[in-house]
């Protein structure tokens, strides 16, 4: 009976205070992801224009898309960061370059439903003759960048970064930054042929 008793006794008080203070979820982790510094190298893929590009991306892919109006996609690939980012080329003629710059302009805007704000800046280089904008776009939209460029004559070249996972903008941030760097060095030595 002492036994029984010792045994209840023991384990009232070891669920009275075995219990601790109010339990708390642990919070959520996310990966701190380091990259490389960029290293840029030419890149001319026999079309209307050069640019530079980071040795990050290893898989570039050329598609002439319409070889009578002169339009062209370039994919870059950055594999181990999940992301790409695709340049569309388009011959500019008399009549195209405002829908050109329209359509541009409305892409970006599609992303109002998931972006938590959208900041455009505009981009001049005088010297080589590459005018346009560069979009950032934050929150959990599917693109995080994107671009205009154009000599307003003869060229226009239009741009965007996405990743290949779905979009949680914590998650993604440090890629997104990174290829937002290489976006505006795309920008930066846009040479038209």
């Amino acid at each position: 009976m002492i036994k029984a008793k010792f045994f209840v006794l023991t384990l009232t008080l070891a669920l009275c205070f075995s219990c601790g203070g109010d339990p708390v979820p642990k919070p959520k982790g996310f990966l701190r992801l380091d990259y490389p510094q960029a290293k840029y190298e030419e890149i001319s893929l026999n079309l209307p224009f050069t640019f530079e590009k980071n040795k990050l991306a290893t898989d570039i892919k050329n598609i002439k898309v319409d070889a009578k109006n002169e339009t062209y996609g370039i994919d870059i690939n950055y594999p181990s960061l999940k992301g790409t980012i695709y340049l569309t080329y388009i011959k500019v003629t008399e009549d195209n370059l405002i829908p050109l710059i329209r359509d541009s302009q409305n892409l970006t805007q599609e992303h109002t439903l998931k972006a938590d704000a959208i900041e455009g800046n505009l981009y001049t280089n005088t010297d080589h003759k590459v005018y346009g904008m560069f979009y950032e776009i934050g929150g959990n939209a599917a693109s995080q960048s994107q671009f205009y460029v154009t000599d307003s004559v003869n060229h226009f070249l239009n741009g965007s970064l996405y990743f290949y996972a779905k979009p949680n903008f914590d998650s993604i941030l440090p890629a997104a930054e990174y290829l937002k760097k290489d976006i505006k060095h795309i920008m930066e030595t846009l040479r038209w042929n």
